[in-house]
């Protein structure tokens, strides 16, 4: 079984930074792709951020310019990295881990960027 603790949410002013982790713990091998996911209220659930395992990084273009997705492999942990934050942006984040054949979620954090 896997386990995925993510931590780094908070509340914040607009224009303001938050670092997101996620460190996946148990029966692992090898970890595939790796990602984050938000979802606000009354929306449904959105990729923000993805990086596969040779690195290649992916991100949708409400985030683009603003957040950075990385990960150390030797931690099994990915990280988002997110700068400029807008109102927009409150939602609660979720890491996503794909480790052949399943995908795994983390609990959630939530952020709240204020205007």
């Amino acid at each position: 079984q896997v386990e995925l603790v993510e931590s780094g949410g908070g509340a914040v002013q607009a224009g303001g930074s938050l670092r997101l982790s996620c460190a996946a713990s148990g029966s692992i091998f090898s970890i595939n792709n790796m990602g984050w996911y938000r979802q606000a209220p009354g929306n449904q659930r959105e990729s923000v951020a993805r990086i596969t395992s040779g690195g290649n990084m992916y991100y949708g273009d409400s985030v683009k310019g603003r957040f950075t997705i990385s990960r150390d492999n030797a931690k099994n942990t990915v990280y988002l990295q997110m700068n400029s934050l807008k109102p927009e942006d409150t939602a609660v984040y979720y890491c996503r881990v794909f480790i052949s054949p399943d995908v795994y979620w983390g609990q959630g954090t939530q952020v709240t960027v204020s205007s």
